[in-house]
């Protein structure tokens, strides 16, 4: 979609430099601009038009969606290994810029590092190891596998990013210890909490979250703020999906301002969704006042998910969307062949979460 001549709209959409902000040297970098692709010339022509505005261009090979099975990318390209080395190489060996790639495991070690080390040997000069199946998504997500990313760290040269499990800032530090890679990437838990990599501000109410979590809604408005700001144009539907994600914790208890984001249409609607971010933020102000009038710490205030372990924080703040674990009659329901056994997953998030406000396995 991105390489024909013809594709020019969805190229301004997509990756939009006329602005002079999307891949600018002074407020845009470093950046990595992700390809999915089955054309290893098509893939060429596209790296080659955003290769100076970017520097390093990565391909997915993670993608696990309905979309990537029908468009036949990503995921679901796993078992075609000359034909992923034939995209890796034909950018590393024609871009300026390095090339990078995301991948999700197979059930086997073994079968995983060799798969890491084609990845390498095409010319992949970083990895993004997600330690998850194809077929764990949705409701059948369950737990990254952590082994894989560490068998994969420990077989190649090239630096190895680890994806799976970082929904609290305390699991970044864990993962390093146990994988040994050399970073971490989060996708979904950062959609939530924006502020997941950020240790937590001083004077902080907390004994037990090493990471910041401010209130939601000005994370809301914050990111508003700069959707204003900017000449490059954001489709307002992706503005929306932004804004339930990030204001998620309460969305579910403020069905009125749930319904009125739903409804908000058009093209110049920023307004409105200022509108109900500042109403959101009010009623967050006013339930922390009259939570915490006590003296109470955010400790007290935290929950238990009880099919996971997993922390729930007060629902003013910014925190991680994890999916209840379903039991093996209502998993088995939802797929043909289930990756995980629930009570496994629970048994394991409860032994590493220990009283389950301690480091925890997150989905």
């Amino acid at each position: 979609m991105f390489s024909p001549p013809s594709a020019h709209a969805y190229r301004s959409q997509a990756f939009n430099t006329s602005c002079l902000e999307e891949g600018s040297n002074a407020q845009d970098r470093p950046l990595i601009v992700q390809f999915c692709a089955n054309n290893p010339s098509q893939l060429l022509t596209s790296a080659l038009a955003v290769q100076d505005h970017c520097d390093a261009v990565d391909i997915n090979l993670g993608c696990p969606q309905d979309i990537a099975r029908k468009g036949h990318y990503g995921s679901f390209l796993m078992d075609e290994w000359e034909l992923i080395h034939d995209l890796i190489n034909i950018l590393h060996e024609n871009l300026s810029i390095p090339v990078t790639a995301k991948f999700r495991i197979f059930p086997s070690i073994e079968k995983t590092v060799a798969y890491a080390k084609m990845l390498e040997s095409a010319g992949a000069q970083i990895l993004t190891c997600h330690g998850r199946l194809r077929t764990q998504r949705g409701q059948n997500t369950g737990l990254a596998d952590w082994a894989h990313i560490k068998a994969v760290k420990e077989a190649v040269r090239v630096p190895v990013f680890a994806n799976g499990n970082i929904l609290f800032h305390e699991d970044v530090e864990k993962c390093l210890k146990e994988t040994g890679a050399d970073g971490v990437m989060s996708a979904e838990g950062q959609l939530y909490n924006p502020a997941l990599f950020a240790p937590a501000p001083s004077g902080n109410l907390s004994s037990t979250l090493t990471g910041a979590h401010p209130s939601h809604a000005d994370l809301a408005l914050e990111y508003l703020a700069i959707v204003q700001s900017l000449k490059t144009p954001t489709p307002t539907s992706a503005v929306k999906g932004h804004l339930f994600k990030i204001m998620h914790p309460a969305l579910s208890r403020e069905t009125d301002l749930r319904e009125r984001l739903g409804r908000i249409r058009g093209s110049n609607v920023v307004e409105e969704y200022i509108e109900i971010a500042k109403e959101m933020k009010d009623r967050m102000d006013r339930d922390a006042v009259e939570a915490m009038k006590g003296g109470q710490m955010i400790d007290d205030l935290i929950t238990i998910e009880p099919t996971t372990g997993l922390r729930v924080l007060p629902h003013w703040l910014s925190q991680p969307y994890f999916r209840p674990i379903k039991s093996p009659t209502e998993a088995s329901k939802r797929a043909s062949s289930p990756i995980l056994d629930s009570h496994g997953d629970v048994k394991r998030a409860r032994l590493s979460g220990q009283s389950a406000i301690g480091n925890v396995d997150t989905l």
